[in-house]
């Protein structure tokens, strides 16, 4: 399912959420939020008919529009949708038939703003399923990389990682990146035993691998444990990734990523599309 709003940044995601489609023979859901009230009247008079008549044209328009890049990039089997409410209720909603959100990097219209404010923390955080923002350039032959922090919802992510790069025939960079600060790693002292702490980390990535690499036999799997700041090092990492994939809530280096930093700093300025996973 894509939001589509008419700005350049909603057709780079039809085009990527078509390409992601027509292999795996999915439908293609194309959906324009309409929403009436976005500002434009003080809620004392409704608004006039005439007014409904353009809003319908130019969703009309707009999905019309977007379905044609989506036949250009190979798919066949689309739909279009434009019902008359706000565009976060609505994504939520829709959300529980969908296989994955795709969203552009910035909007207008029904989506203005989205990715900038509640909207994108909204569809994020609470969407139930994935949410891909399109942003940046996927890099062709690139991995996968997911970010790996040991929580439940980072297990999830990583479920979806390993599938997106099977799917993708490309090797998986799963990425540990822990940091001396939150991680509940004691204060260092003189004789502190950073490479005992280090082995600690690597055991855990292992241990959270070792069941999908027997699932996965074909996916080829990079190991990266840094001590770093998880968001620095995914960041570094998309710039020669096709994907990235997160949990939407973690601990320890990703805690409260969707809603802190290191969501903001992914969705804002990763070099690639971002792949959001809630939990179930």
């Amino acid at each position: 399912m894509v939001g589509v709003d008419g700005s350049p940044a909603a057709l780079d995601a039809v085009r990527w959420a078509a390409a992601e489609a027509v292999p795996r023979k999915l439908l293609l859901r194309l959906v324009h939020a309409a929403d009436v009230v976005a500002g434009r009247f003080d809620g004392s008079l409704p608004p006039p008919q005439s007014f409904f008549d353009e809003l319908q044209r130019a969703g009309q328009e707009l999905l019309a529009e977007a379905a044609d890049v989506a036949g250009e990039a190979g798919a066949r089997t689309v739909s279009t949708e434009m019902p008359f409410e706000p565009a976060a209720p609505l994504l939520l909603e829709l959300s529980r038939d969908a296989r994955m959100i795709v969203l552009g990097s910035s909007g207008r219209g029904g989506f203005t703003g989205m990715l900038a404010g509640s909207t994108a923390v909204a569809v994020s955080a609470h969407a139930s399923c994935p949410v891909a923002v399109v942003r940046g350039r996927a890099e062709p032959g690139g991995p996968v990389v997911a970010g790996v922090d040991g929580s439940p919802t980072s297990e999830r992510a990583l479920a979806v990682a390993f599938d997106e790069a099977a799917w993708r025939e490309v090797p998986l960079v799963a990425v540990h990146a822990w940091s001396d600060a939150g991680f509940g790693v004691p204060l260092p002292t003189p004789d502190f035993d950073w490479a005992e702490v280090e082995r600690e980390q690597r055991l855990m990535l292992s241990e959270r691998l070792a069941g999908w690499c027997e699932r996965y036999p074909e996916v080829r799997v990079e190991r990266v444990v840094v001590r770093d700041r998880p968001r620095d090092e995914l960041l570094a990492r998309s710039r020669a990734a096709q994907l990235v994939v997160v949990g939407s809530r973690g601990r320890g280096g990703f805690r409260g990523l969707v809603l802190g930093s290191t969501s903001q700093a992914l969705i804002h300025h990763a070099d690639c599309p971002v792949l959001v996973v809630r939990p179930g």
